[in-house]
């Protein structure tokens, strides 16, 4: 009976589904709760059989929200075919499915204005405006879409109903805005409409760097183009080099050359414009130059301050036994070979080489760790904290504790009897 219900859903028969339905008064259910691919409404309406979706909604509304293996619900397929009436009809129904989106991320919006049905456009635009803002894939909008497509007329429409100047200027993924595109794509009706009718903004700058003039003056090759040059420089454009870029913009743009770059060793980012090159930002070729230069120096200091953690100030004890000379307090107490000679002698300087050593070496180790992580150092500040950390690094490194009594001993306190322990040769008596 399903394989009949199809068939009468392609040709359109009405009477025929009334003849199945009175054989089998749930066959229509069946497709809300099984798995199939479609159903006949979406063949109905894809085909534009206006009566037989008429009584298919009549008789089962919840119809009108099932999808099909794309995930194209019936006012998809209507809306592409741009059947107006049986998207009337839908919408009647269920108008929230303008917000619902295919396997493309496209709503019946989207597919109204890419497809140019405007008298659809306007209806859907009308039922749920707010589903014009749903961005598509790559983080295009529906403005997006109508530039792709050359719809220069759905473009003033949604311009004029759905459109304020945030969602004017929006960027997709590539920080294009739809004046990169249509400059791109040389639509110059396009480009007149929007320089001329709306608050684009002309100064934009995409992720590559580019203004709209730029992209229009690397391959101006007649009139037009030159007509257009001219129309964009009365309204205020400029070249990416001509105006500096915004906080956001040269955010953006470190980020990426800091991704990007594989090699450590800072390079320029080439890009041809004829015979000449475009070089990365200079910031981002300060922050790379310090990044190495960080990462040597601490590497040096964790080096020397491990070698003075092993091998400490005035060495260690070579043997076990009484510390026959020293300091008052340390004169005639056992000592143990390995352990510091200073920390026996002087135990407060000792004490603070230690931590100062220890510091020193961890916070080397720290910057290391950080250098080699891979993490995105895009502001001056923190190469600044972290060129200040080296240096204090560097000063404990350069004032070794000063060990005045750990190192000097009295004549007196000599161990007398070394003469005693070797013994002195016997001279024959003449």
């Amino acid at each position: 009976m399903e394989r009949r219900l199809y068939d009468a859903a392609v040709q359109g028969n009405k009477i025929s589904l009334l003849d199945l339905l009175g054989e089998d008064a749930l066959l229509l259910d069946r497709f809300i709760t099984g798995r199939y691919p479609e159903t006949p409404l979406h063949v109905a309406s894809m085909l534009g059989h206006l009566e037989f979706v008429h009584e298919v909604l009549a008789r089962k509304p919840e119809l009108a929200k099932e999808v099909d293996s794309h995930k194209s619900s019936p006012l998809h397929l209507a809306t592409a075919k741009g059947y107006l009436q049986v998207a009337k009809s839908l919408l009647q129904v269920n108008p929230d499915m303008c917000l619902v989106c295919d396997i493309d991320g496209r709503n019946p919006l989207h597919i109204a204005a890419m497809k140019g049905h405007l008298d659809l456009l306007k209806e859907l635009v009308q039922a749920r405006p707010w589903a014009a803002r749903v961005l598509m894939e790559q983080g295009e909008t529906i403005l997006h879409a109508c530039v792709r497509c050359n719809q220069l007329e759905a473009l003033k429409l949604l311009v004029g109903r759905v459109s304020d100047h945030e969602f004017l200027n929006c960027k997709n993924h590539e920080g294009n805005t739809i004046l990169h595109l249509a400059i791109a794509a040389k639509q110059t009706e396009v480009i007149n409409f929007l320089i001329s009718s709306t608050t684009i903004d002309v100064k934009c700058v995409n992720e590559d760097g580019y203004t709209a003039l730029d992209l229009l003056s690397q391959n101006q090759k007649d009139m037009t183009d030159k007509q257009i040059v001219e129309s964009l420089r009365r309204i205020g454009a400029t070249h990416a080099k001509e105006s500096p870029l915004s906080s956001s913009q040269l955010k953006a743009i470190r980020t990426k050359i800091l991704w990007d770059q594989t090699d450590p060793v800072p390079k320029l980012k080439k890009r041809k414009h004829g015979k000449r090159l475009v070089h990365s930002n200079k910031n981002a070729d300060w922050l790379e130059r310090k990044r190495n230069i960080l990462m040597l120096v601490a590497s040096l200091l964790a080096a020397m301050a491990f070698q003075a953690g092993v091998n400490p100030p005035s060495g260690v004890w070579q043997d076990n036994g009484v510390s026959g000379f020293s300091t008052t307090e340390s004169n005639g107490k056992n000592h143990t070979a390995g352990l510091s000679v200073l920390a026996d002698n002087n135990s407060d300087v000792y004490t603070i080489f230690l931590i100062c050593n220890t510091t020193g070496f961890l916070a080397s180790l720290s910057i290391i760790l950080l250098l080699i992580s891979g993490l995105p150092l895009r502001r001056r500040f923190f190469m600044w904290v972290l060129m200040v950390i080296i240096g204090l690094d560097w000063l404990n490194a350069r004032t070794p504790p000063r060990t005045h009594d750990s190192t000097s001993f009295q004549i007196d306190q000599v161990p007398p009897k070394i003469s005693d322990e070797i013994g002195e040769p016997d001279i024959p008596t003449p």
